[in-house]
């Protein structure tokens, strides 16, 4: 099982995401980190899926390109 260093290597967690460009996001709760199954986008200043347009009621701790 990977560690949560591990983890938040893989993903940019210190510079801005692209703007309204689906990515993948990796999460934080209680329990641990986990990376959502679906994109999402920064738009106006914060995480939406990709999708369905939602805002993300998630602590989102870095982000990565899709197809990665």
């Amino acid at each position: 099982m990977a560690t949560r260093a591990q983890r938040l290597a893989e993903f940019n967690g210190s510079s801005e995401p692209p703007l309204n460009e689906p990515v993948q996001v990796l999460c934080e709760d209680k329990s641990g980190t986990y990376q959502l199954p679906f994109t999402c986008r920064w738009v106006d200043g914060s995480w939406r899926n990709s999708e369905s347009g939602g805002v993300l009621e998630a602590t989102v701790v870095g982000w990565r390109r899709s197809g990665r």
